[in-house]
C-alpha cells in the first residue's frame, strides 16, 4: 500500500494517508463497507446512480456533523437520480443512533470499522490515528470518479458548491 505524507494535516499537524490515491477520470474501486445494520455494502451496488462519496473522520465531532447534515440537506434536493454516501470509521451502532438523534435519513451512512476497505482503496486512511481524511468524491453512473476533493485540514469543511456543481452536471 502507498503511504502518502504532507497531504492533510490533522490539527495543524502532518498525517499520513494510505492506500492508493483516486483522483479525477480514475474508475471508482469497489469496497466492503457496513452499514447501520451491520450488513455488508460493495460500492459496486450503487453504480447506475451519481454519487457523492463524502469520507468523515467522525460523525461525532462538529465538522463532521455540519458536514454530514448539509449532504443530508442537499441529498434531499438532488432526486433519486443521486445517491449520497457518508462513511467513516464509526462504529454502525454509532452511526444509527446518531442518524436517529439528528434527524439525517435523506443520505447513507457506512461504516469502514471493520477492515478499512474504503480507507485504502480510495487513499484517504490516517495512518497515525486510523480515521479516514475529510475527503468528498462524485462518480458518474458507469463508476468513473469526476470530482475528487482532499481536504487540506481535517478540520476544515470541503467546498459543497464545486462538489453540487459536479452533480448537478452529471444529472443534466
Amino acid at each position: 500500500m502507498e503511504e502518502r505524507q504532507g497531504l492533510v494535516t490533522m490539527k495543524g499537524e502532518p498525517v499520513t494517508l494510505v492506500g492508493d490515491p483516486v483522483g479525477v477520470g480514475d474508475r471508482a474501486p469497489d469496497f466492503l463497507v457496513v452499514d447501520n445494520e451491520m450488513n455488508p455494502v460493495n460500492f459496486c451496488s450503487f453504480v447506475g446512480k451519481v454519487l457523492i462519496v463524502s469520507s468523515v473522520p467522525s460523525l461525532d465531532t462538529s465538522l463532521c456533523e455540519i458536514e454530514t447534515k448539509r449532504f443530508n440537506e442537499e441529498a434531499g434536493r438532488l432526486g433519486d437520480a443521486v445517491r449520497v454516501l457518508t462513511i467513516s470509521m464509526d462504529l454502525p451502532f454509532a452511526q444509527k443512533r446518531w442518524c436517529a438523534a439528528e434527524g439525517v435519513s435523506n443520505l447513507t451512512t457506512l461504516s469502514d470499522y471493520r477492515h478499512a476497505s474504503f480507507g485504502l482503496a480510495w487513499g484517504v486512511l490516517i495512518k497515525e490515528v486510523r480515521l479516514l481524511a475529510r475527503a468528498v468524491f462524485v462518480v458518474d453512473r458507469e463508476g468513473i470518479v469526476r470530482y475528487a476533493e482532499l481536504v487540506k485540514e481535517t478540520g476544515t469543511e470541503p467546498d459543497y458548491d464545486a462538489a453540487l456543481k459536479a452533480t448537478r452536471e452529471l444529472t443534466g
